[in-house]
């Protein structure tokens, strides 16, 4: 059995090499991550989790992972900034308070698909101004959603959480290794 990653993201790499997984292909779909008007962040997370997988064509011996990661603050979706100014607009939402940070999985074979999404809740500390214009200097902001990523520099702005610390990098493995196994795929250690 082969594994297709549907992502061009090198942290879920390194997150499914923490499982001794090494995919055969990576080959993320082109989809619309367009949340629909109303849409609430678990639903929006699913749905492109789902999305993607069912984008992917596959052979009959390839097992496709794929995944989403979604911060949310009340109803509010965040995705990835486009610029600073907007990177520095999530950050002070996410100030001084908590959000949650949804990390949903599809994992497809033939035409089967398992899902499973894991919801973590985040604290940010309150920032000043000082490290808010400290850390959109770094431009570790670029392509990550929310405007942070807990594994970087941002680390020192959470003070704690509870859930899954690797879905908020971007992919639970203890139930990304769940999946995999459901769709009969078992890591070649």
């Amino acid at each position: 059995m082969r594994l297709v990653l549907g992502s061009g993201s090198p942290r879920r790499l390194e997150l499914l090499a923490q499982l001794g997984i090494t995919p055969d292909d990576v080959r993320p779909p082109d989809i619309d991550e367009t949340p629909q008007p109303g849409e609430l962040p678990r639903a929006y997370c699913q749905r492109i989790a789902r999305s993607k997988a069912e984008a992917l064509e596959l052979a009959p011996d390839e097992v496709a992972l794929c995944a989403d990661t979604t911060v949310a603050v009340g109803r509010r979706i965040l995705g990835k900034p486009a610029d600073a100014a907007e990177a520095a607009q999530f950050l002070l939402s996410l100030s001084g308070r908590r959000h949650k940070v949804i990390t949903a999985v599809a994992v497809k074979r033939d035409a089967q698909i398992w899902e499973r999404d894991v919801v973590t809740t985040v604290k940010m500390k309150s920032l000043s101004d000082e490290e808010l214009n400290g850390y959109l200097a770094t431009d570790d902001w670029q392509g990550k959603t929310g405007g942070y990523a807990i594994q970087g520099p941002a680390g020192a702005f959470i003070p704690w959480i509870e859930g899954s610390y690797t879905a908020v990098v971007g992919l639970p493995v203890a139930e990304a290794a769940v999946l995999l196994r459901a769709a009969g795929f078992e890591a070649r250690r």
